[in-house]
């Protein structure tokens, strides 16, 4: 039995994803950004253990989940599904002042890499998109570009898989893997997207529950899948790590 934290698992993939283990006979801890929502995930995942509560747009309450997490016991597996898509028409800002999606997408999942116990297995939710990002970290905040959803989503991604494969290489105790689930009619994908949601916690299942693979992959339906050319690289890792650390006062050791 594997004990399993999910971020962004009150609905969607996260929560399917969680159904999915709890069958499988493994202990899970949910996460939602409040309160309600965690009740309510809770009661729509019976058999969970019990569910965590943060914002993790706001650097604070995502310490805050790194330690209720903490204080549940040591995990084997964290899946950082929890994200926000491409829709967004204008630069959200945070209570940080950071752009919302940089802010959840990647900075929170730096932070609870960062805080959290270190597990056995470390999962990150990416995106096909990703191969789409702009691997310059000179602007991540999007305070100079002019704004474009869907390139900025498509650059968090890239981070994701990038903190992925950074983790695998500076802690190689651990394995770290991303993933894409494809484009599936979750909330975030909208409902014409055309893969089959029924195949899409299938890799987030299989790397939390199996021996194999090892680390620093990237996965679509537990098969390899080209990435990035830069997420290899560790001038980026390293780059993309120091920005995170400067912002956040964590530093990912």
């Amino acid at each position: 039995m594997k004990r399993v934290l999910i971020t962004g698992s009150a609905d969607g993939l996260g929560q399917m994803v969680a159904h999915r283990l709890i069958g499988l006979g493994h202990e899970v801890v949910l996460h939602a950004r409040d309160g309600a929502r965690a009740q309510d995930a809770l009661r729509a995942a019976p058999g969970a253990a019990d569910a965590v509560v943060g914002d993790l747009s706001s650097i604070a309450e995502t310490k805050a989940v790194a330690d209720q997490a903490n204080a549940t016991g040591r995990f084997d597996v964290v899946v950082h599904n929890a994200g926000v898509g491409y829709r967004e028409p204008r630069r959200i800002e945070t209570v940080d002042g950071l752009a919302h999606v940089f802010a959840i997408n990647v900075l929170a999942p730096y932070l609870l890499t960062a805080l959290v116990d270190r597990p056995d297995r470390l999962i990150y939710l990416s995106s096909g998109m990703h191969r789409g990002g702009d691997a310059d970290l000179s602007d991540l905040q999007w305070k100079h570009r002019r704004w474009d959803g869907m390139q900025a989503y498509s650059d968090s991604k890239l981070w994701d898989v990038v903190l992925a494969f950074a983790v695998a290489r500076l802690w190689p105790d651990v394995l770290s893997n991303a993933l894409e689930p494809g484009w599936v009619p979750t909330k975030m994908g909208g409902p014409g997207a055309p893969d089959d949601m029924s195949l899409a916690p299938d890799t987030q299942v299989w790397l939390a529950t199996t021996d194999n693979p090892g680390t620093g992959g990237y996965y679509y339906h537990r098969k390899p899948r080209q990435t990035h050319p830069a997420v290899t690289d560790p001038a980026i890792q390293d780059g993309l790590l120091a920005i995170c650390a400067n912002i956040t006062g964590v530093a990912l050791t």
